[in-house]
């Protein structure tokens, strides 16, 4: 599923361009989840890193488009955004929030499908599988693959992957619900296991990255189950 968001203050345009989507889907077969925006200032404020691709207006009554995007990159360095102008000249400030491409108005269907599916093409292969965690410094994308396990220490999530360790605010029961097709366990409490790099279990724990993890007692019946499940 590809997440987009339509940032647009004139109804007939964010209606074009829903239009356009449409057709877009249908054509290319691509799963697209639409969310609209009437302005800068909506989606830049308390931003959630959910998006994949932001199509966004610069010409906006309460805040600007180069304004919402500077204050969506300092959270979130990978969501790509594009531009919806007529006036080309922000072509090079553009540069300053790394912004993909530029859809001039009027909007034609095909300059609109062909900066799309170049914009699609330059997604991160988490369409292989990968979650966001909000980090201090902003949003990162692993691969479910990369991650050894997940840490649950009060309201703080520690992920131990195969690129560094990283901690975000947030509940273990919405990761484990998000990862649970992905061979992920919950072996206690206070622990979301990647099962494929179970190396073993002894004395009443897990051993997964030369570290071991308990199982509590009353999940060890199916957590040897659901490890069995993959051997």
């Amino acid at each position: 599923m590809i997440r987009i968001a339509i940032v647009e203050d004139e109804a007939s345009y964010a209606q074009q361009l829903g239009q356009y989507m449409e057709q877009y889907r249908k054509e290319s077969g691509q799963q697209i989840e639409l969310q609209y925006f009437q302005d800068g200032e909506d989606i830049a404020e308390d931003y959630k890193s959910v998006f994949d691709i932001i199509l966004m207006d610069i010409q906006m009554h309460f805040m600007d488009g180069m304004t919402a995007a500077e204050k969506i990159r300092a959270v979130d360095k990978t969501v790509i955004i594009m531009f919806i102008t007529n006036m080309a000249q922000y072509a090079i400030r553009g540069y300053q929030v790394d912004a993909l491409d530029y859809i001039l108005k009027p909007v034609s269907y095909y300059d609109f499908s062909q900066k799309l599916t170049r914009a699609i093409r330059r997604l991160p292969e988490k369409e292989q599988n990968a979650v966001r965690i909000s980090t201090g410094n902003g949003v990162i994308r692993i691969p479910t693959d990369d991650i050894y396990y997940i840490e649950s220490k009060g309201h703080t999530l520690r992920f131990v992957t195969k690129h560094g360790e990283f901690t975000e605010r947030g509940k273990m029961q919405e990761r484990e619900s998000e990862l649970a097709p992905f061979h992920f366990f919950r072996s206690n409490k206070g622990y979301l296991v990647n099962l494929d790099y179970v190396d073993g279990v002894q004395d009443g724990c897990c051993l997964i990255h030369g570290e071991r993890l308990l199982i509590a007692r009353a999940r060890k019946n199916d957590f040897m189950s659901a490890l069995a499940g993959i051997l």
